[in-house]
């Protein structure tokens, strides 16, 4: 997609073809700095402090971060010390230790100076595959944007996104915001709903995704959305995930469920974007997963630019404070899952979906 009028993906090589750089997302919407990536523990810091983030994302980082272990020592001790390291970086996203895993399964049967080189080919079909999911989970959920385009006669179609699953959550196109990208390219009218998604803001850079490609969108409060709905103001529901278990649960940023209870309440459809690489059929349900734990300062502080630019980090309460970082939306709250072979029901479909996507690993 677009970043400062260019066409950009959100990880890439730099010129040496070593060093990996992405976008440093604390930074964003107010500035558009890039970092660059010289080690794994470079690598496991960017996706703890969420310089970088979004489950897909996550995943890339972390195989270019194995890649970066192995080009410094390609033995047995090694990899499995790197792998474990930055399994821990954050323990929720699926996608972290499913693209650990599968760089892992190419490199463990090679010699020890071969496997940095295939460690980065690997890290680089993970990417590129990413890219081609989105692009078709976009065409997934594009039908579902022109029916509801045609039922209402063409005035534009008010979808409610929450968090931020854009093409800077993924290696490019994003998921939940692939259909829009797909749907507005196309000429059907939109607007979309921006959940701020507190405490971290990450609505903000989705409204700064929307922005950059010319999507009409407002950024709202995050309990703006119940009443929304209420009012006839919200035509259907699309969010991302960074897990989705056996059974069909879906664990996504903190906040997603209440947006679920309040879309079935009203009946607007609810819809997951679903890669498979974040489909987990390993997890038996949503209370099976581990919900990250984050510091109470994201929630007692925020940080933004004052009146005359300058970047300023401002207290919001003295009281201590709780910060889970995700909720498990049920899977009985789901219209259906949006996914790159196409849209599913349920756990069974998602089952059958999972087992052809590892066929063709």
């Amino acid at each position: 997609m677009k970043i400062a009028g260019e066409s950009s993906r959100s990880i890439w090589l730099e010129e040496d073809g070593w060093t990996v750089g992405i976008f440093d997302q604390r930074r964003l919407p107010w500035a558009l700095e890039r970092m660059c990536l010289r080690t794994a523990d470079d690598a496991f810091y960017a996706i703890a402090d969420m310089a970088t983030r979004g489950a897909p994302l996550i995943g890339a980082v972390a195989a270019y971060g194995l890649a970066l272990a192995l080009r410094v020592d390609g033995g047995d001790a090694a990899l499995e010390a790197a792998f474990a390291r930055l399994a821990t970086a954050r323990p929720t996203a699926i996608n972290l230790f499913w693209a650990l895993e599968r760089v892992r399964r190419v490199v463990a049967p090679l010699a020890s100076d071969e496997r940095a080189a295939a460690a980065y080919a690997e890290a680089a079909r993970l990417c590129d595959e990413d890219v081609a999911v989105n692009r078709a989970i976009g065409d997934a959920g594009l039908p579902l944007i022109r029916e509801i385009a045609r039922a209402k006669g063409g005035a534009p179609v008010n979808i409610l996104t929450h968090c931020n699953a854009g093409w800077l959550a993924t290696v490019d196109w994003g998921t939940a915001t692939a259909p829009l990208y797909r749907a507005h390219d196309e000429g059907i009218g939109l607007h979309v709903w921006v959940d701020e998604t507190r405490p971290r803001n990450q609505g903000a850079l989705t409204a700064f995704e929307l922005a950059e490609h010319g999507v009409p969108h407002s950024l709202i409060v995050d309990n703006a959305g119940g009443l929304l709905m209420q009012q006839g103001q919200v035509d259907m529901v699309i969010v991302g995930t960074d897990r989705v278990t056996a059974n069909g649960d879906v664990c996504n940023k903190i906040g997603t469920y209440l947006k679920a209870l309040a879309a079935q309440a009203h009946g607007v459809p609810f819809y997951v974007a679903l890669p498979s690489g974040t489909y987990d059929p390993a997890t038996p349900d949503g209370g099976s997963v581990p919900i990250e734990e984050r510091s109470g300062d994201e929630v007692c502080f925020i940080t933004g630019p004052d009146d005359a630019g300058v970047p300023t980090r401002v207290r919001v309460t003295g009281s201590p404070a709780h910060n889970p970082a995700f909720d498990i939306t049920p899977t009985a709250l789901v219209t259906g899952y949006v996914t790159e072979a196409g849209l599913l029901a349920g756990p069974a479909d998602l089952a059958r979906m999972f087992a052809l996507s590892t066929e063709k690993v």
